[in-house]
């Protein structure tokens, strides 16, 4: 693959180090951009941390946020949803980033029939449209490939998009991890805005147990075909970043992190070269 890699770093990815110091790691490993959560605690966003803190550290390092992760549950559209996505749009303009990862319903005893959810997406999506536009934000839309996920496969989310007029302000997330078990084969590279990559070297594991603390760095032993799926998102024009985001406790309690990566990067260079 001649399309040179854009790697960044999904703040998952090293959830132990300090905002300044998962910087450092990013600079390190000369990956122009990091991503930040709300669901880790004692971290930026959960620890208070001003969003023009995190807009100054990394404008000083010359790294960019791609997003905030995430606003969950998206496809659920009430009063709690716009308070929360009102929170989150302020706090990633205000820290300089470019979108929201909007991840949908993961829940077994979701009552709702197909219908019923495909209109709550299309009436979600239809609210979060001006609120990101104001905050002029994109929405990154993350199907989980999980069996009870209300919203598995991207082009459920294609549909919906094009149908309430979001072409302007929605993307996809090309998850390498829940692409595969959502067995999905469909790739949408021009409505593709960040793709996260993970690997899992379980090959014993039924695809319907793997969860995400199988998640680790990619490598040789992966089972998910990250580099067939990236191959295939490059070939057909997609020209974004790749994001590490492995959610294994074995990732995050590596003593060295920044050669972890950097192997992992090596791998996907030789593996798509």
């Amino acid at each position: 693959m001649s399309q040179p890699l854009r790697f960044a770093l999904n703040r998952m990815v090293a959830p132990r180090l300090s905002l300044p110091e998962f910087i450092n790691l990013a600079v390190s490993l000369k990956a122009d951009a990091i991503e930040i959560r709300n669901d880790l605690k004692g971290v930026e966003i959960e620890d208070g941390t001003p969003p023009q803190e995190v807009r100054e550290l990394c404008a000083a390092q010359g790294i960019k946020v791609l997003s905030i992760n995430a606003l969950y549950p998206f496809d659920v559209w009430n009063d709690q949803r716009r308070e929360q996505v009102l929170k989150l749009a302020a706090y990633a303009r205000d820290c300089g980033a470019e979108g929201l990862v909007m991840c949908p319903l993961n829940d077994p005893a979701d009552p709702r029939s197909e219908a019923e959810r495909s209109a709550g997406l299309r009436t979600a999506l239809t609210q979060l449209a001006p609120i990101l536009r104001e905050h002029r934000l994109l929405g990154f839309i993350e199907p989980l490939g999980f069996e009870e996920c209300a919203l598995r496969r991207k082009r459920v989310a294609v549909d919906a998009i094009r149908a309430i007029g979001g072409l302007d302000v929605f993307r996809l997330v090309h998850d390498t991890f829940h692409h595969h078990l959502a067995s999905e084969h469909e790739f949408f590279p021009e409505l593709t805005g960040l793709v996260h990559i993970s690997g899992v070297e379980d090959a014993q594991a039924p695809l319907n147990s793997i969860r995400d603390g199988h998640r680790v760095l990619v490598g040789e032993a992966d089972i998910l075909g990250n580099a067939a799926q990236i191959d295939t998102l490059l070939s057909s024009g997609y020209r974004g970043y790749l994001s590490f985001e492995p959610f294994a406790d074995s990732v995050h309690g590596l003593a060295d992190i920044r050669q972890a990566i950097g192997a992992s990067i090596a791998h996907l260079r030789q593996a798509l070269a």
